[in-house]
């Protein structure tokens, strides 16, 4: 099993800046691909960036230039640096990872969420 634990979410006003990070626990082998998504209220949950273990990315479209990724491996972290934020940003953002462990293959697992509002 694994757990994610997240953190730095809170109330910013448009084109400020926040950060969020998430830290993984558990018995695991190891992570693949981790990565943040976002479910906006009445919205279906959406990804915004993904990192692989190698340090490949990807973004959505919306945060793009705006967003930045990162993952430190040995600490089993990933934090999402958000910088020039929207309203429209506004969301539960959620942690992800990819692992595989005594279960065998890859299994994906969600941290419990972290608030972002910004306001205009």
């Amino acid at each position: 099993q694994v757990q994610l634990v997240e953190s730095g979410g809170g109330l910013v006003q448009a084109g400020g800046s926040l950060r969020l990070s998430c830290a993984a626990f558990g018995s695991y082998f190891g992570i693949n691909a981790m990565g943040w998504y976002r479910q906006a209220s009445g919205k279906q949950r959406e990804l915004v960036a993904t990192i692989t273990s190698g340090g490949s990315t990807n973004y959505a479209d919306s945060v793009k230039g705006r967003f930045t990724i990162s993952r430190d491996n040995a600490k089993n972290t990933v934090d999402l640096q958000m910088n020039s934020l929207k309203p429209e940003d506004t969301a539960d953002y959620y942690c992800n990872a990819r692992a595989i462990g005594p279960w065998g293959g890859p299994r994906d697992y969600w941290g419990q969420g972290t608030q972002v509002t910004v306001s205009s």
